[in-house]
This record gives structure tokens, C-alpha cells and sequence, in this order.
């Protein structure tokens, strides 16, 4: 925590070691730097997936979707699965549809999904 306030991204790992990757809040060109850094720390890490838990962003930019294109290179790249988890609020999967960026992805429509599937 920092103060009163939740923190925005918050990553944490899982006793099969997948790295679950928490995000509280909008994602926009004042947070997606944190979330990006957080995302590549993920790649680098050597776990052998990393699930992304976008299920209370109600909002997202084109920051946040560099960000995980980002990501899915560094993962692929580590030999590593990057898996986004839902349910998407609207603005969010609007974004994926309006990019075509969504078969870019593994999705899940859960946590507990993104870390068998």
C-alpha cells in the first residue's frame, strides 16, 4: 500500500510459480508505465507463466495495449506464457476489438482459467 490508496499494478506469484499480475485501476499514459515494467519483470523472472487480471480495468489506452504487445514479445521470447484474464469491462474489450489486437493473445475468462489454459 502506498498511504490510504491500493496500489495500482500488484504482482504477485502462486505456489505453482505463475506470476498473477493484478491491476486496480485505469489504464492510461500515467499508469501503464508501472504496469509495463511490472508485465517485462514477469518475462524476465524464468516463471513458466505470467496471467494478467484485467477484471477491475474499466478503461484502457493505446499505452496500455503497447504495453502488453510488449509483454507477449517478451514472453515469447523467454520461452514463457503471457495469458490476459477477464471478465473485460466493456471499454476494455472494445479496445481489442477496435485494434484488432485481441488474436495477439491467450485468454482466459478467468484467474483460476489463465492458469491452467
Amino acid at each position: 500500500m502506498i498511504g490510504d490508496r491500493e496500489e495500482t499494478v500488484v504482482s504477485e506469484t502462486t505456489p505453482d510459480g505463475t506470476t498473477v499480475v493484478r491491476v486496480h485501476a485505469d489504464l492510461d499514459e500515467d499508469t501503464s508505465p508501472d504496469f509495463a515494467r511490472t508485465l517485462l519483470a514477469a518475462a524476465d523472472s524464468s516463471r513458466p507463466r505470467t496471467v494478467v487480471d484485467l477484471s477491475e480495468v474499466e478503461f484502457a489506452d493505446s499505452s496500455a495495449l503497447h504495453a502488453l504487445l510488449d509483454a507477449q514479445r517478451a514472453h515469447t521470447a523467454a520461452g514463457t506464457v503471457l495469458v490476459l484474464a477477464g471478465p473485460l469491462q466493456v471499454e476494455v474489450r472494445r479496445l481489442f476489438e477496435v485494434t484488432n489486437a485481441g488474436p495477439a493473445f491467450r485468454w482466459a475468462e478467468s484467474v483460476q482459467q489463465g492458469m491452467t489454459c
